[in-house]
């Protein structure tokens, strides 16, 4: 019997979790099916029994219900409740089971590089949606420190208490007072929506080398100019598809138990089938 899977969310036509789904169900011959589903503020527990009565096997959630999505959970795993924000849940004859793979997912192309985060300095730019998964994941993965730089000190003052409640030092500065200070940093990473529109990099990269490891959550353009600067200077390069990527196939293991194909799964994204 076809099996049917979703994302959740508004807006929703921009998602690029069907094709990679759809591209993942294609390589392994899966009878299965995946839909983005529009569900405006507001109307999430209507939404939530429509997926029910179709008997949903599994979804995906994006803006604007990754925290509201909580309350409607029966169990949870550990990174959700850490995180404070769901982004996919399984249905298992009626029990939604709530996961955040958006930390596996930042974690992935670390491992995937065998670059080790323990005792590194991070800089984080960016205070908003993902950075409670991208500190979780370093908290997880013993970093020494991080400081977090934002437009407004108040959201990266409330991103430090949640980092030091969780086990990771930090401490807050004001995005443009980053300045030359990125060259004392391990691992910069770009969590502001800068680049979308092909913007110049957010912070000046004065003295980083190649030793920095740079990662850029933003997945489009692939080459932002803070990636493009990083690779000027042979900094190793992190993008943001590949976390994008990573959470996609984490979301795919937890609903098949079978490991998902990620090949195929990439080069959906990067424009192929």
């Amino acid at each position: 019997m076809s099996k049917t899977f979703a994302i959740i969310g508004d807006p929703i036509d921009h998602s690029l979790s069907p094709n990679i789904h759809s591209a993942a169900f294609r390589e392994l011959n899966l009878d299965c099916s995946y839909i983005a589903y529009r569900i405006p503020k507001g109307e999430l527990e209507d939404g939530i029994e429509s997926l029910k009565k179709i008997k949903i096997e599994g979804f995906n959630v994006t803006i604007p219900h990754k925290v509201e999505m909580m309350r409607y959970l029966d169990v949870m795993d550990e990174s959700c409740s850490i995180i404070g924000a769901v982004n996919t849940v399984s249905n298992k004859d009626g029990i939604l089971k709530g996961y955040n793979t958006d930390m596996d997912g930042f974690l992935e192309p670390f491992k995937k590089r065998n670059l080790k985060v323990k005792d590194l300095k991070i800089l984080l730019l960016g205070a908003g949606g993902a950075a409670r998964a991208i500190i979780a994941g370093f908290a997880k993965e013993h970093a020494q420190c991080i400081t977090i730089a934002n437009r407004t000190l108040e959201n990266a003052n409330n991103m430090v208490k949640f980092s030091n409640k969780i086990g990771l030092n930090a401490n807050a500065i004001k995005l443009d007072s980053v300045g030359d200070t990125a060259k004392n940093y391990d691992v910069i990473v770009n969590a502001t929506s800068v680049g979308l529109k092909n913007e110049p990099s957010p912070i000046s990269m004065d003295g980083v080398n190649s030793k920095t490891i740079v990662y850029d959550i933003v997945y489009m353009p692939i080459n932002t100019d803070f990636i493009k600067k990083a690779k000027e200077i042979g900094a190793t390069v992190i993008y943001g598809y590949e976390m994008l990527l990573g959470q996609a196939v984490r979301a795919f293991e937890i609903w098949h138990g079978m490991e998902a194909p990620y090949n195929a799964m990439k080069k959906a994204l990067l424009g192929g089938t």
